[in-house]
């Protein structure tokens, strides 16, 4: 398993690579994902995410959390990879300072926060929807639930 974390310099400090990849793996693991796959995090700030949620969904507003999957090319072939190479699974980008507001809307701590956001941008990327129907978002809500208490992160 692959997992490539960029985050912005401002909030290296802060933002611990380390919470990131633990979270990655928990939703793989708890998805049961046994075949090797790469994953791209980018943490970076409102005006970033504001504009790849303008570029890419047509929202023109900043957002806390977006997942790109690789697989969401829709009638487009997919990529021909060879046969040992990792399933390239998409790119997550999180807001940080999305990550400090909503942790203290919320009342809860910034790791927990960053652990959600990241869980839900994986799960994404697993083809779960919330925005897809009643059923699928009590779906992927479960799930997020069963993943933040596998990494001992609770409200």
């Amino acid at each position: 398993m692959e997992i490539d974390i960029q985050i912005d310099p401002r909030y290296e400090a802060e933002a611990a690579a380390g919470l990131i990849d633990r979270a990655v793996r928990a939703v793989l693991d708890a998805e049961g994902v046994t075949d090797p796959v790469e994953v791209s995090v980018l943490v970076t700030d409102d005006a970033h995410l504001h504009e790849l949620n303008r570029d890419y969904r047509g929202i023109d507003a900043p957002t806390d959390v977006l997942s790109f999957g690789a697989e969401d090319e829709g009638d487009q072939p997919a990529f021909v990879r060879p046969p040992d190479a990792a399933r390239y699974l998409g790119d997550i980008a999180l807001s940080y300072e999305r990550v400090v507001a909503q942790a203290a809307e919320y009342g809860h701590s910034r790791e927990r926060e960053l652990a959600f956001l990241v869980v839900h941008g994986v799960l994404h990327l697993l083809e779960y929807d919330h925005e897809r129907s009643a059923e699928d978002e009590a779906a992927m809500l479960a799930r997020q639930d069963a993943v933040m208490e596998r990494l001992g992160l609770l409200r």
